[in-house]
């Protein structure tokens, strides 16, 4: 089985042309800007890098550069937010998740503002910025905090949508978490997304593969795989992190009765973590959690860090195989 999956090649599913994420996160945001005059945009020294560099040349007067000062961020959007405005900020995603955690949960979501939060470079796949720069925390760090919505991307277009849906959807706090690295974009341009919801984009009763971000797409590629080897696995694309989609999650494990959660995270605390948290009180079934296991990152290109820690295409069939003979 394995011999086939090291044949994998790029055309074996539709090929799909790669982009940056944060294309997605500034084209959603100058849409929603043109139409809602009260959003403003706050640089944090990386404008750039994470996507916001275009709102600026488009919407001068209301983009505001702060430098590296996350918590002064957080703040001040709070202030924004009591003031009438939608405020918008990205960078590090690990920085805002720790940095600047204090005046998130005081300012922001102790008082329920809609200020909306993208979380850059997210994962990992960040890759030579190393340890400090990589992410793993944020989801559990963001979806423990009250009234904040958490969602989790798999490309350009979800990223968009997301940012659409954080706008004109939701009244309070927005976590948005975005990669840093070119990904396939692959999803519906036009399919908007939902808070508490999520995609099936493939369905099998043999197991349920739920997954979000980056390893959307990953799993996918796992899940063909899994059908040449007569394992006929569903992928549950969970971009909705909190609120989640508890009737797909549930009604997944009813039909697979396996769940193998997949996520560029922590294994305590991530997506696994909340899906765990659904089952075990409605529906229990066996589970296998799979992300970082209780380990920091480390420098090295996205592809080699996602062989190291196991979130590469191999490794992941090989953990499928493995929990399926477990059972």
């Amino acid at each position: 089985m394995l011999n086939g999956m090291q044949k994998i090649k790029s055309n074996s599913i539709n090929d799909f042309s790669k982009s940056f994420m944060r294309e997605g996160f500034s084209a959603g945001l100058i849409e929603m800007a043109e139409k809602h005059p009260e959003i403003v945009c706050l640089g944090l020294d990386i404008s750039k890098s994470v996507g916001v560099d275009k709102f600026k040349e488009v919407f001068p007067d209301r983009f505001f550069s702060l430098g590296i000062a996350e918590q002064n961020a957080a703040s001040i959007s709070a202030g924004l937010a009591l003031s009438g405005k939608i405020p918008v900020f990205s960078t590090y995603s690990t920085f805002i998740s720790t940095r600047s955690l204090d005046q998130i949960r005081v300012s922001i979501c102790y008082n329920n503002l809609h200020v909306i939060i993208g979380g850059a470079h997210a994962g990992i796949s960040v890759g030579p910025d190393g340890a400090t720069h990589q992410a793993l925390e944020d989801i559990a760090i963001m979806r423990s905090l009250p009234n904040m919505t958490v969602l989790c991307p798999c490309d350009v277009n979800e990223t968009k949508q997301c940012l659409i849906s954080a706008v004109e959807q939701i009244s309070g706090p927005v976590y948005i978490r975005y990669a840093r690295e070119a990904v396939p974009n692959f999803s519906n341009q036009d399919e908007k997304i939902f808070p508490g919801k999520s995609k099936l984009l493939k369905s099998g009763n043999d197991i349920g593969i739920i997954t979000c971000g980056t390893m959307v797409y990953t799993a996918l590629k796992v899940a063909e795989q899994l059908e040449k080897n007569n394992i006929n696995a569903s992928v549950l694309n969970l971009y909705s992190i909190k609120p989640i989609d508890e009737e797909a999650t549930i009604n997944l494990a009813k039909r697979t009765k396996k769940i193998f959660t997949l996520e560029e995270h922590q294994i305590s605390g991530g997506m696994g973590s909340a899906v765990s948290e659904v089952l075990s009180q409605n529906f229990p079934v066996k589970i296998k959690i799979t992300g970082i296991n209780d380990s920091f990152g480390e420098s090295g290109s996205p592809e080699e860090l996602l062989i190291k820690y196991n979130l590469d295409e191999i490794s992941i069939f090989k953990s499928i195989l493995n929990f399926l003979d477990e059972y």
